[in-house]
Formats: C-alpha cells, sequence, structure tokens
C-alpha cells in the first residue's frame, strides 16, 4: 500500500528540489577531465632545460647541418631561425634523441642565425624551455665560376673571373706539385707578379665567406687555367741605354755624345753597418725605378771612426767588401757607381796620399772593364789646403795611377774648402780630358754666391760635377730650405750639370732622405718612409 504524503511535507520536498535545480543550473560547465593546475604547468616548465652546445656544419652552398646536446626528458626539439629580427620555427624534430637537423634551400653565401629549444609533451600540450645561445654562421659561396688569363707578359699573368657572392676570393697556384694559395682579393681580377720568362704556371681560385664569428666558409675550386710567360725583353736601363760616359767641353756625355745628366743619391759612410745597407740590390732597384736615379755613390770615409785608414788598416778589408758589393748591385741593376774615397777630417789629401794610390790601383785593376764605374778621389779638401798647394799634385798622381788600367773612367777631382773653390781650377785644369771637378753645396748655407760662381765657371768650359748637395745648412742638421734648394736644381738643369744628394741614409739628422728606423736593405716605393729632404728630392728626380 502506497503511503501517502502530507501536502505540507510534499511541498517541502518540492521546493527543496527546485531550488537545488536553480543552483545547479547558475554554475558553469565542467570538463571532468583533470586540467594541470597553473602550479604544476610551471613546475613542468621549468623541468625542461636550455638547449646548450648549438653549432653547425656547412654543408654546401645552400646547406646547413645544425647540432646541439641533448636536453634529459625532452619530447623533442623546435628549431628556429631569425627574420626581420624575430626567431620563427622553422623545423620541429620530434624525438628527444635526435640531435641535429639539416636546414636546406638557403641562399648562396649568406650569413644565418639560429637557437634551438626543447619541449615535453604534457598531456598533449608542448612545455617549452629556454632558447639555446644564438649561433651564426653561413653557407658555402656557389663554386667560382668564368677564370680566364686576360694577359700575359714575361713576368705576370693577368687573371679574372666572374663575380659571385662572397666576402674575398682565394687565388691558388700549382707549386712544385702541389696547390698553394698566393692571394686574397675582394675584386674579380689578380695579377700574379715575379714570375719567371717562358715559364708554364697553372692556376685556380675560389670564393670564400666569412660569417661573423671570422670562420670561412669555402665554395668549390674553379676549373684550372693555365698560361705560359714571354721572353723577356732586353731590359733598358740607364747604363744599358747611355754606356760609357765622358767629359765633352762642360758636360758629362754618354756613348751618343749627348749630354748626359746624372741624377744621384750618395750613401753616408759605410763603415757604419746601417748605413751601408741602402746598397742591397733591392734598395738601389726602388732608387732607380721608384726615385729615378741613375747614380749611387758610395761613400767610403778614409780617418773618421771605422775609417779606411785607421787603425793600421784595420777596416780596409771590410771597406772593400762593401765597395764592391755596391759596386756589383749597381752594375746588376744599370746604374753607375762612383767609388768615393770620402775625404774630410784628413782635409788634406796627401796625408793618406799613399793608401790613396793603393786603393785605386787595386779598384781600376777590378773595373777597368766596367762601363758603369767613376772614381772621386778625394771627397772634400779642406783646412786651408788650395789647390794649386797640393790638391793638384795628389789628383795627378791619383789619376795617373787609375789610368795605368782604366784608360776611359771619368775621374771627379775634389776642389778646396771642402769642395768649392771650383774657381782655383780655371786655366788650371789637369792634362786629363776625362776629369771633372767637384762643386759642393747646402742650400740653407750656399745661396747666390756659390750659384754665381758656378755659372761662372761653366760659361768659360770648367766641366762641374755637384757630386754632394744637401738641402739643409751644411751642418747637415738644421735649416731644410725647399725654396733654395730648388734654386739651386733649376739652375744645375738648366746648366744640364749633373748632381747626388746627401744621403741615402737613415740617420737622424735633417740631410737624410730616410725616416730613422727605416729598413735600408729593402726600402718601399712610395714617401711613407721619408723624411722632408726625401720626400722633395725623390720628387724633384721623377719629375726633372
Amino acid at each position: 500500500m502506497v503511503k501517502l504524503i502530507s501536502l505540507k511535507k510534499a511541498a517541502a520536498v518540492l521546493l527543496t528540489s527546485v531550488t537545488l535545480m536553480s543552483a545547479a543550473a547558475a554554475l558553469p560547465a565542467v570538463d571532468e577531465t583533470p586540467l594541470l593546475s597553473q602550479t604544476a604547468i610551471t613546475v613542468e616548465a621549468a623541468s625542461v632545460g636550455k638547449v646548450t652546445g648549438l653549432t653547425s656544419k656547412t654543408l654546401s652552398n645552400s646547406e646547413i647541418k645544425l647540432s646541439w646536446k641533448k636536453v634529459s626528458g625532452a619530447s623533442g626539439y623546435s628549431v628556429c631561425m631569425r627574420k626581420n629580427g624575430k626567431y620563427p620555427q622553422i623545423a620541429d624534430v620530434k624525438s628527444g634523441s635526435t640531435l641535429t637537423y639539416t636546414v636546406k634551400n638557403l641562399p648562396n653565401a649568406t650569413r644565418e642565425n639560429f637557437k634551438v629549444r626543447a619541449y615535453k609533451t604534457v598531456k598533449g600540450k608542448k612545455v617549452y624551455g629556454a632558447y639555446s645561445d644564438n649561433w651564426n654562421t653561413a653557407t658555402n659561396p656557389q663554386p667560382a665560376k668564368g677564370l680566364k688569363v686576360s694577359s700575359v707578359s714575361y713576368d705576370s699573368v693577368k687573371l679574372s673571373w666572374t663575380k659571385i657572392g662572397c666576402t674575398n676570393y682565394r687565388v691558388f697556384q700549382l707549386k712544385n706539385g702541389q696547390w698553394k694559395e698566393i692571394a686574397k682579393t675582394t675584386g674579380t681580377s689578380y695579377t700574379v707578379k715575379n714570375l719567371s720568362q717562358k715559364t708554364t704556371y697553372k692556376f685556380k681560385i675560389r670564393a670564400c665567406k666569412t660569417d661573423d664569428k671570422k670562420a670561412n666558409h669555402y665554395g668549390k675550386y674553379s676549373a684550372e687555367v693555365s698560361a705560359t710567360t714571354s721572353k723577356a725583353p732586353a731590359v733598358v736601363t740607364p747604363v744599358s741605354q747611355h754606356g760609357q760616359l765622358s767629359v765633352k767641353g762642360a758636360n758629362i756625355v754618354d756613348k751618343n755624345g749627348k749630354v748626359f745628366k746624372i741624377k744621384g743619391m750618395s750613401t753616408h759612410g759605410i763603415m757604419w753597418e746601417d748605413f751601408s745597407d741602402i746598397l742591397t740590390k733591392d734598395s738601389l732597384k726602388v732608387l732607380r725605378d721608384d726615385w729615378k736615379v741613375n747614380t749611387i755613390r758610395i761613400a767610403m770615409y778614409t780617418e773618421e771612426w771605422g775609417g779606411y785608414c785607421t787603425e793600421n788598416g784595420k777596416y780596409q778589408a771590410q771597406a772593400k767588401q762593401k765597395v764592391k758589393t755596391g759596386v756589383e748591385n749597381a752594375k746588376s741593376l744599370g746604374m753607375y757607381a762612383i767609388i768615393d774615397w770620402h775625404v774630410l777630417s784628413d782635409q788634406n789629401p796627401n796625408n793618406h796620399k799613399n793608401d790613396a794610390i793603393k786603393f785605386f790601383t787595386e779598384m781600376a785593376k777590378t773595373y777597368k772593364d766596367y762601363n758603369n764605374v767613376i772614381y772621386e778621389i778625394c771627397n772634400e779638401p779642406n783646412g786651408g789646403v788650395t789647390w794649386t798647394g797640393g790638391i793638384k799634385s795628389y789628383c795627378q798622381s791619383v789619376v795617373s795611377t787609375i789610368r795605368k788600367y782604366d784608360s776611359d773612367a771619368i775621374i771627379i777631382c775634389g776642389t778646396g774648402t771642402w769642395s768649392q773653390d771650383i774657381d782655383q781650377v780655371l786655366g788650371n785644369k789637369l792634362s786629363d780630358k776625362n776629369c771633372v771637378y767637384a762643386l759642393h753645396f747646402y742650400a740653407n748655407t750656399h745661396t747666390d754666391w756659390l750659384r754665381n760662381r758656378l755659372q761662372n765657371c761653366y760659361k768659360k768650359g770648367l766641366p762641374v760635377l755637384v757630386s754632394e748637395f744637401g738641402t739643409c745648412d751644411a751642418s747637415g742638421n738644421g735649416g731644410y730650405n725647399s725654396t733654395e734648394s730648388t734654386k739651386w736644381l733649376k739652375l744645375l738643369d738648366s746648366l744640364k750639370v749633373g748632381y747626388i744628394n746627401w744621403s741615402a741614409c737613415g740617420k737622424s739628422e735633417t740631410a737624410s732622405a730616410f725616416n730613422s728606423g727605416t729598413n735600408l736593405k729593402a726600402i718601399k716605393s712610395g714617401t711613407s718612409q721619408l723624411t722632408a729632404s726625401g720626400k722633395f728630392i725623390r720628387d724633384w728626380y721623377r719629375n726633372h
């Protein structure tokens, strides 16, 4: 029998049910699947380690292989490449044990930046660790192409090729069966110099791209090219062109009888080791080719420290060897060489007359067949000795000695008062027709009065050579004067009288052409090593 509920109780039950249903309707829907709390997600993210050890290997001009170290517990890795300042993902490596990825289809010879981060998959969602440090690298350039030989001479080969995207090009030459890199250039041509004549050479190139870490990435080698140098032409040098010099009237003339102007540089004292270094073949060649010098004067002091006539001849063998080195190197370059018996402190050349006769006997015997040798037998007589009071008689003896063996070389005779008294020779020259007479000047000390003397002597037919001059005062150290130097050289050029500058050395004094500390064994072309005097002289010689 169904128990009947009282109307009052039934109403109360119904009211309670309605209230509960209304409350349930007010709550949001709940997914019965458990969700990770925010705290749990943070814990999981913190447990994904940062990728370390990111590095790469460039495989080609379009592929880079990335590699990194394993992150414990990682489900996979996200590979990102920089674009427009951001790092969008370019690949999803879906295995925590796969530690490499090859990026393909990259542009030729471009720098790229990468980052990698590890992730864990938690309840179907990826939780990422921190990005690795940025890794910069570059693709290789494409293979070099279009290499060809543009021109060939007796000592050089010019190569050219097609431009491609890269940092620079490397040039290789086959030497002794091995390829040697010989040049690096950013241009699309290169001239290989200092080659031997009539010789076949092989070359190839490859392009190089340098990334931000200064690592180089190379493209494949070009095809090889070969070239054969031609036969060297006869080299035109001062001596080959002008030959044996002689004296005609008031001037020096060449083998064809045409007036020849000596443009020379003098060494400083060759007994001082550093000053003789200028006599190397390399340095003389720079003087010849870059400065347009045709004559080198080899200054061998007689009485200063280490001089030829000091300490019972202790330094004679050494001094003679330096002279011979200078003469031979000058000869090989087709330059004239003046052997200078550099009288100075001894004042009167007769003080060492016997030594001079022995020395010039040996020199004349050695160089009697050389057409580039000139003898200067007494640099600067001074201390009151005059032309008629001892200089002329000395010159007669030494000239006679030289002529026993060398019949046609020019001989330079010094004159009194440091070779300024050329006027004393007027009407009283030596009988030898191939003698000239020395005039020395220093532009800031010897001005119009000495220029007037020169002009007067020249007009009267006296053959003069300025075998030494400086751009400063007579001490050699101070008073650099380009204005007075210019006046002197313009006058000498108008008279076609030759001149030799003091001096091609690096002594710390105004008259020196080179800065102190210059390596005189291998001077450079141009003006970077030159003093004010050196720059002036080089410029004048190149343009006159």
